[in-house]
């Protein structure tokens, strides 16, 4: 299996060359791939903790007897 290209262009002269990506160049892409996936993760999972949290304020401050307009008009 070949691996994908990538195109230089030189803009001096308006040479453009197709060059097959290295076997490092390839580990570089999917080691990133790997590090942006994780970070993906980890934002997904902070934004549903914040949610989770912000519910359960919400919950507490309704338990205190506000209505949900007081609630919102704190958020």
């Amino acid at each position: 299996m070949t691996n994908p290209t990538r195109i230089e262009v030189n803009c001096t002269t308006g040479e453009v060359l197709e060059i097959e990506l290295t076997d490092a160049e390839m580990a570089q892409l999917e080691a990133d791939r790997l590090v942006a996936e994780q970070e993906r993760a980890e934002r997904e999972a902070a934004d549903a903790a914040k949610a989770d949290a912000k519910a359960s304020a919400q919950a507490k401050l309704a338990a205190l007897g506000l209505s949900a307009d007081e609630i919102a008009a704190l958020s």
